[in-house]
């Protein structure tokens, strides 16, 4: 059965609430960083995971993902101190199988994380949307570590992954990586490898074990793909399929915008029968919402009114494929 849940900040916000009223059980979280300010712990730690839990259960949350990273830039690029980095994995990957959190999300973009050319372009009845337009930084010079080959990602990949996911397997936490926003390769110098379901398939088969498997994020791979339903259910099949960013986006991988959920080129009715079909029981979430009258574009495509539309319609979908005895 595919749960429902949102991502929630470690400290309880308004967004707690709402999305408790709007019917979500499940959070995905991120990583207690404000609470490590002193230097004694660091927010992977197991007493600052510990309560962090502590508080989304105490907010009627079961915590189902961390969605947050340590920093690792030296080990995607292969640096000095690419060792201690991986180690600070780790130890969270121990502490999450300690406390019973079954999926870390991680990613593999070098420099920068995801990548927009504009906040607020206009989309359905005034509000404003995210949207990303090669075009503009084609000509982009390179960031501040310069050029990086897809070759040598994949090489300091395979490092970590050496590393890691004897680790998980031992903590029993799903390794999910998330693709490369956009999946575009290179943008400033720099190689992107996460960008194709072949690449995907590549990823799986480098380091092979059950720990080892994909976040489908949907607004990415349907940019991969004309066929995303397919898609899913291939991944699926391998049971490689741990957890779901349910958005969608309309255009091409070099021009696109992100849409309402309801309004992006994707079947996304097809994806949740997908989803049912290859008996998918991890948690999807919404991702990239429009931000509408009366709230703030200061965290583009994190609105909180647009997140509530989307949990709405999302809950639609699923008592279509599922019936209600079942959601």
């Amino acid at each position: 059965m595919i749960e429902i849940a949102e991502f929630l900040t470690p400290t309880p916000t308004s967004l707690w609430k709402m999305t408790k009223q709007a019917g979500v059980d499940w959070a995905v979280g991120g990583l207690p960083f404000e609470e490590a300010v002193d230097g004694t712990q660091a927010p992977w730690d197991y007493d600052l995971l510990a309560r962090m839990k502590a508080r989304y259960e105490q907010g009627g949350f079961k915590l189902a993902v961390i969605e947050a990273r340590p920093p690792l830039n030296n080990a995607k690029r292969g640096l000095p101190g690419r060792d201690a980095e991986i180690d600070t994995v780790c130890t969270l990957l121990e502490n999450m199988g300690k406390l019973g959190i079954p999926v870390w999300c991680y990613e593999w973009m070098t420099d920068f994380n995801w990548l927009r050319t504009k906040t607020d372009t206009p989309a359905r009845g005034g509000s404003v949307v995210t949207s990303f337009d090669y075009a503009m930084v084609r000509d982009a010079p390179p960031t501040e570590l310069g050029p990086i080959s897809e070759d040598e990602l994949w090489q300091n990949l395979e490092y970590f992954l050496r590393r890691v996911v004897p680790v998980a397997e031992r903590a029993n936490v799903k390794l999910a990586m998330h693709p490369d926003d956009p999946p575009l390769s290179p943008i400033r110098g720099v190689g992107r490898i996460m960008r194709s379901v072949e690449n995907f398939q590549r990823l799986l088969d480098l380091v092979p074990s059950p720990m080892n498997g994909i976040t489908m994020c949907q607004g990415n791979f349907t940019l991969m793909t004309d066929d995303l339903p397919g898609v899913i259910r291939h991944f699926g099949r391998q049971n490689k399929i741990f957890f779901v960013h349910f958005r969608d986006v309309r255009g091409s991988v070099e021009k696109f915008e992100e849409t309402w959920h309801d309004e992006g080129k994707t079947d996304m009715l097809a994806c949740m029968k997908a989803y049912k079909e290859i008996g998918f029981e991890g948690v999807l979430r919404p991702d990239h919402v429009p931000t509408v009258e009366g709230d703030s574009n200061a965290n583009a495509g994190y609105s909180s009114f647009g997140r509530l539309y989307a949990i709405g319609y999302i809950r639609g979908l699923r008592e279509a494929v599922y019936g209600t005895n079942e959601a």
